[in-house]
Parts: C-alpha cells; structure tokens; sequence
C-alpha cells in the first residue's frame, strides 16, 4: 500500500542533482586550495585549510536556513562530502538550544554525528591493530 500511495521516486533528476552539486562543493574545494597556494601557504596548511573552510561554510549556511533548502535539492551531493557531517552536527544543536547548553546542545548536537565518529574511531583502531602485527 506504502508503494502505490508514494509518488515515484526521480531518480534520474535526484542523480544529476547530487552530481551537478556534490561536483561544485569538490570544485569549491579546489578552488579554495588555489587561492590559498596563491596567498603562499605550504602545502600541509592547504590540505588543512580545505577541509575547515568547507565545514565552516556548512555550519554557516546550516545556521541560516540555506544549507537545508540546498540538499533537498542535492540530496546525497551535500550529504556524502564533509559538508554533510557539518550538517549533521548543527542542525542538532540548533535544535536543542533551548534546553540549554550542557543538556540542550552539548548532549544533543552528536546524536547524528556520534555513531560516525565512535566507529570510525574503531575501525581506524582496528586497521592500525591489524596493520601492526600483520605488515609492519
């Protein structure tokens, strides 16, 4: 019943989106790299930079309403770049500002972002863990 109630899913459109828009945030980023090899920073502070910009501008346009209105559109071309983690640790602490800032924002900001970073955490362990014995 679900499947006849739902309109069908775009999905031609939905990916062209998220092509079109994932490819301007990875264009975004090399452009941002070109201008700060232009301004004479080193390549370690580039790479550095890049990432950190891009997530500034994320958490900026989160706060102001814009970054959602764009994924609706983009969909997975904002969700899957690091723009999307920005996202996903805003818009919760945006959320639960009002009760407050240990029990509002502080506890719910990573309810999205958490389980990403508890796991990636282990698995970076557990590659280390396997890399060290096996091929060291």
């Amino acid at each position: 019943m679900t499947k006849k109630a739902s309109p069908p899913t775009k999905k031609i459109k939905n990916g062209v989106l998220a092509y079109v828009i994932g490819g301007f945030v990875c264009a975004l980023g090399e452009g941002l790299g070109i201008i700060y090899g232009k301004i004479g920073l080193g390549q370690d502070d580039i790479k550095l930079l890049i990432p950190v910009t891009l997530v500034v501008i994320a958490a900026v346009l989160t706060a102001f309403g814009v970054f959602d209105k764009i994924a609706y559109y983009a969909g997975a071309g904002t969700i899957v770049p690091i723009t999307g983690f920005a996202n996903s640790i805003v818009s919760p602490a945006m959320e639960f500002q009002s009760e407050g800032r240990i029990l509002g924002t502080g506890a719910n900001m990573f309810k999205i972002a958490g389980p990403v970073l508890v796991y990636g955490t282990l698995a970076a362990v557990i590659y280390g863990v396997v890399y060290y014995m096996f091929l060291r």
